[in-house]
């Protein structure tokens, strides 16, 4: 403890320059994402409830696009029955929630970041489509409910979707920085009372581990979740495959508002099952593979 508040100063001099730095990106990042949302978020679910078959193919694709309340849209979109499980499941796999906003205002080289995109990517298509075609195969029957309105949920979760995007993105890079910031010091703390070397050691020496930990890190419905395991990964404590069993489980509000509307309530129990367990057995998968070394 004495040698924590000996070296306190340091700690609060640093957290408070590692954050600010990332205000300005963050803020960029944010406009960006918000114009695009309220520009085509409405065309994107339009085109979610067309897509028929190709809707695992579909739903990672726009999933993958940095629209924050895709995935509540999905839920919702579920609950009614619109769409399939598979689609579900592959929106909320290729999801990035806050992940794309922090690498790019962390600098992580662009070569990186696609990779980490096009894997969420890919395994969102990849386990969709398998995931219907199980369903198919054993004719699995599901009643059909009436379809609530996006909107709706949108207000329930506090959204706010019909702000202007800059209003919207001036909250979400405050919303996110105070995460950051409380982040950077509790981490900040942890590496200067055990050393980065133990910590990092403690998660990914068994790698099965780190990715446990990291999915049900994941499996936390808010930002702060995505923020906690990007910024992990990006000061090396966590492998890439335990980022990615934690992002890959990680579907924002989505899950939230899915457990909320979906019934029955085994069902969503089902779809939270999957998630986690193909968010930790890619990790593992990833890790063991060395995909990212």
């Amino acid at each position: 403890m004495t040698h924590l508040m000996e070296h306190m100063p340091e700690i609060l001099s640093h957290t408070l320059l590692d954050t600010l730095k990332l205000i300005p990106f963050l803020f960029l990042a944010y406009l960006l994402m918000e114009f695009l949302e309220h520009k085509s978020g409405s065309a994107a679910e339009a085109q979610l409830k067309r897509s028929g078959k190709i809707g695992p193919l579909l739903g990672s694709a726009l999933g993958i696009l940095p629209q924050c309340g895709f995935s509540v849209a999905a839920a919702g979109l579920y609950t009614g029955r619109v769409i399939t499980t598979g689609t579900l499941v592959a929106v909320f796999l290729a999801t990035s929630d806050e992940m794309l906003p922090i690498l790019v205002s962390e600098g992580a080289p662009l070569p990186l970041i696609f990779k980490i995109l096009g894997l969420k990517l890919l395994i969102g298509i990849a386990a969709g489509f398998l995931i219907d075609l199980v369903e198919r195969v054993i004719h699995r029957k599901r009643s059909i409910v009436t379809e609530p309105r996006i909107e709706e949920l949108c207000e329930r979760e506090h959204c706010r979707c019909g702000e202007h995007f800059a209003l919207s993105a001036v909250r979400h890079t405050l919303h996110v920085t105070l995460f950051v910031l409380l982040f950077t010091f509790l981490l900040n703390l942890l590496l200067h009372g055990i050393g980065e070397e133990k910590l990092g050691t403690l998660l990914t020496a068994t790698p099965v581990v780190g990715n446990l930990v990291a999915a049900l890190v994941g499996l936390i419905p808010n930002c702060a979740s995505s923020v906690v395991l990007t910024e992990m990964y990006l000061s090396g404590i966590l492998s890439a495959g335990a980022m990615l069993s934690g992002l890959l489980v990680n579907a924002g509000i989505g899950l939230a508002v899915l457990f909320r509307n979906n019934r029955p309530v085994r069902d969503s129990f089902r779809i939270l099952a999957l998630l986690f367990g193909i968010g930790t057995l890619t990790g593992i998968l990833i890790d063991l593979l060395r995909i990212f070394s």
